[in-house]
């Protein structure tokens, strides 16, 4: 099974947790994180992104929106490790082909061919207020640029053909010109001339990963995409998700093994199912009830603060139900309140990380995973730690050994780059697969 390290604990209150750490600036945090996952030959150490700081006062007072800029972050990772992958989300929404081009080159270049792209279309207008726009573009409009992005970085990814660098200090000859190509996209979204000024990575395309589960978003992993990061909300819905994003590659005349689908899972480990159910109580005691209170005031429209906390929910679900609101989070609460839930209680339930979670021992933890693994719900798994870097050491300590010991997980690396331990071929020039024609202008 492929496992990444996400560097994300996706629960509001990991960073009160015991042992983690709040301070995200600094460099030696990271450093610590990724060697850890890569001690455990870990396939890739994955870093998300927001371009803004939501503008919603509880979540500015009580979460933290410290993070360094990937890729600049994964080039100084890049010094300090030798293996293992090195994902960064970079947005399509608000990035132009050329940069993106240029900085995964660059990446892929500086570590040796371990450099992968999370592509997202960003989420928020936060975010497009920073880029001159006065609200985010919609879903369609979205996911059109980035099919056209994705399409662009990968042609001028083979401007240059990889024998295209003669260097020969005695002639002068330090390229071959019949080997660049100009790549001259003019599209609806682009007009994009090239070459690109990047030698050609030593992946051909560096690893290319997707996240969501939208139809617009499965169409273009099953088209361009080596992963596919999802979240689906029980065994039943990863399986048909599974299938759903499998059954779509052959039409773009792909295998099944071309695109890994990757749940993201919440792991928390104790050496007893007692501890670890005692760390995810303490975890999810440390959410600030001002968060939690602000979320279902956003979600229901009721200001929950005028009722006790840990008393059960008042019968209010009857008197919110309209055709605005969302008819799965209405059936949440009238089942909340049916089962006699606490204020804090939904209010956790609401809050924690849109993933699976697993919670046990060692052995339970490895026994779900290769449950999950060999029932044709995912090739393996973004693995989020309760809090960090403890949480990963604990994945990484107790649970990887005994997924080596089955057989499952790799005691070794595979090879240099990142593809060959995904077990992904390196794509073509395509224009030295089609022939090509001598670049011109």
């Amino acid at each position: 099974m492929i496992l990444n390290a996400f560097l994300s604990t996706n629960h509001n209150g990991s960073w009160r947790y015991p042992g983690g750490d709040a301070e995200r600036h600094r460099f030696s945090f990271y450093k610590k994180v990724v060697q850890t996952a890569e001690r455990g030959k870990m396939d890739m150490f994955f870093v998300a992104d927001k371009l803004a700081v939501f503008d919603h006062e509880a979540m500015r007072t009580y979460t933290s929106y410290i993070r360094m800029e990937p890729f600049a972050l994964l080039s100084a990772l890049a010094a300090v490790t030798r293996h293992i992958g090195l994902a960064g989300t970079l947005s399509t929404t608000y990035n132009e082909p050329f940069h993106a081009a240029r900085k995964l080159a660059s990446l892929d270049h500086i570590s040796g061919g371990r450099a992968a792209w999370n592509v997202v279309t960003s989420t928020n207008d936060e975010e497009g207020r920073n880029f001159g726009r006065e609200s985010h573009l919609e879903h369609g409009k979205r996911y059109a640029r980035a099919d056209a992005f994705v399409e662009v970085v990968k042609g001028l990814w083979d401007s240059w053909e990889d024998d295209a660098f003669v260097v020969d200090k005695e002639t002068g000859v330090f390229a071959n010109s019949d080997k660049l190509h100009i790549l001259n996209h003019a599209g609806e979204h682009f007009s994009v001339r090239g070459p690109l000024n990047a030698a050609r990575p030593p992946q051909g395309n560096p690893v290319i990963v997707y996240a969501g589960a939208s139809e617009a978003c499965q169409e273009q992993a099953a088209r361009n995409g080596d992963a596919v990061f999802v979240s689906p909300e029980s065994p039943g819905d990863a399986k048909k998700l599974y299938a759903s994003f499998k059954d779509r590659l052959a039409k773009y005349g792909r295998q099944a093994h071309d695109l890994n689908i990757l749940p993201g899972v919440l792991v928390i480990v104790g050496q007893t199912e007692e501890e670890a159910r005692s760390k995810s109580e303490l975890l999810d005691s440390l959410i600030p009830e001002g968060l939690g209170l602000s979320r279902l005031q956003d979600l229901f429209g009721v200001d929950y603060s005028a009722y006790p906390l840990d008393e059960p929910l008042p019968k209010l679900a009857d008197t919110l139900a309209s055709d605005q609101m969302n008819k799965r989070l209405l059936a949440k609460l009238i089942e909340a309140e049916s089962s006699g839930l606490t204020v804090r209680g939904l209010y956790t339930d609401l809050m924690k990380a849109s993933m699976w979670e697993i919670v046990g021992t060692p052995e339970q933890v490895a026994d779900e995973l290769q449950l999950r693994f060999e029932s044709g719900m995912a090739d393996g798994f973004n693995i989020t730690s309760p809090y960090l870097p403890g949480g990963l050491d604990e994945f990484v300590d107790n649970v990887i050994p005994l997924l080596q010991q089955r057989g499952l997980f790799r005691t070794e690396y595979e090879g240099p780059t990142l593809r060959e331990n995904l077990g992904l071929s390196r794509p073509a020039n395509r224009y030295a697969l089609s022939g090509g024609e001598k670049a011109n202008g």
